[in-house]
């Protein structure tokens, strides 16, 4: 078995006693094979033979996505994927050598927490993203959308009424239902009709900025709590850099794949990472990101809950 299955075969069935283990064989690829990375250590004055723990790997600054072609030099991508940006800047770009790879752990993830995909039917209502054609979210539930085989799964643009109407009635259906959507479209939705939709999972991906006013996590959700007469609002945690997401079923705490972890840093110190319980940047963990850069810096804020 090559050096790399081996190693997908490892990502595949890690658990948290060896996680650690993979993840150094992972970045020891990674200094090695990603240009990029490696000049980043580098100037870091890190000596990688002498990085034998999870605390000493250095992680990438997400800006890097934007100004630079992050991707191991021994592979070609076959897809770019692009974040979004408001006019005039610079959108992160994901130069993806396999999207199969990316479809089935991104798969192996959500059904982790929500049980198998046949068994739901998804209802996407993501119109900013479908307005572009290299957007890794939209790419993902089109997945999930096909694996899902129900005829009532499916993306919806501006059609509230058909969509409400679709929601009321699958209702009362032994599968689940699952309406993911980008945090503005979902306020539009809730604004353009109160409706009771218990037992029906809203799920939101974020996104808000530039469409209208930012909220916080707490406000949109309270509101979209109340308008769908839910007890919950379910969250989708991800970004075009990444290949994993984490997904919270409410309150907005999180959960991450078995192969994903997430270090809290210190906001004045990045080599610094903070103490449970204490707000401070994020540094994703993402092995699935195998080809690119899996230790990534975000400009995301959070904590660690025990």
């Amino acid at each position: 078995m090559s050096f790399l299955k081996s190693l997908k075969n490892d990502i595949i069935n890690i658990e948290s006693s060896n996680f650690e283990e993979v993840a150094i064989r992972v970045f020891q690829h990674q200094s090695k094979n990603n240009p990029v990375y490696r000049d980043f250590i580098k100037y870091l004055g890190i000596d990688i033979g002498q990085v034998e723990v999870l605390r000493d790997i250095p992680f990438l600054p997400i800006e890097f996505f934007k100004s630079h072609r992050v991707i191991n030099g021994d592979v070609t991508p076959n897809t770019v994927y692009e974040s979004s940006a408001t006019t005039g800047a610079i959108p992160g770009k994901h130069y993806v050598y396999d999207t199969q790879w990316y479809f089935d752990m991104s798969l192996k993830g959500f059904e982790n927490e929500y049980g198998t995909i046949d068994d739901s039917h998804i209802l996407a209502l993501l119109p900013s993203y479908l307005e572009r054609t290299n957007s890794s979210l939209i790419a993902m539930v089109n997945y999930f959308i096909e694996k899902s085989q129900s005829k009532f799964s499916g993306f919806y643009l501006d059609e509230y009424d058909k969509l409400i109407a679709q929601l009321e009635s699958l209702k009362g259906q032994e599968k689940k239902v699952i309406l993911l959507g980008v945090s503005f479209a979902l306020l539009e939705l809730a604004e353009f009709n109160k409706c009771n939709l218990e037992n029906i999972i809203i799920m939101e991906t974020g996104g808000m900025k530039g469409r209208r006013r930012e909220l916080t996590r707490g406000e949109l959700h309270q509101i979209l709590k109340n308008r769908f007469s839910v007890q919950s609002i379910h969250s989708e945690y991800g970004m075009t850099e990444l290949l994993s997401q984490a997904y919270s079923k409410g309150e907005g705490i999180f959960h991450c794949p078995a192969w994903m972890a997430l270090k809290i840093r210190d906001m004045n110190d990045p080599f610094e990472l903070q103490k449970e319980g204490k707000v401070g940047g994020i540094n994703v963990i993402d092995l699935v990101n195998l080809h690119s850069c899996s230790f990534i810096e975000t400009k995301d804020l959070g904590k660690i809950h025990s």
